[in-house]
């Protein structure tokens, strides 16, 4: 049982964040709400990714392989937002 346990404690967490997210999309931030809700999802993510793809546990090469994709992502990122706040 002891195994399972942080496997327990990452979906609580991502239960937890889940509602957060809920919560914060009901409070008025502005344009500060997408970059919460963005910022809330990235920890979701890590979090799957850490303990569940067990890429905690992966070699450097891997770590590589799984990182690079968010370049990418960063890159789309900045480019719709430029677009969208310079029209």
């Amino acid at each position: 049982m002891a195994a399972y346990r942080i496997y327990i404690i990452v979906w609580i967490a991502l239960i937890i964040l889940t509602g957060v997210t809920w919560g914060v999309s009901y409070v008025n931030l502005g344009m500060g709400n997408v970059a919460v809700a963005l910022f809330i999802a990235s920890a979701k993510a890590a979090l799957v990714a850490l303990f569940f793809m067990q890429l905690r546990y992966e070699k450097r090469l891997i770590w590589a392989f799984a990182l690079f994709p968010l370049f990418f992502l960063a890159l789309i990122i900045f480019g719709t937002l430029s677009d969208t706040l310079f029209r």
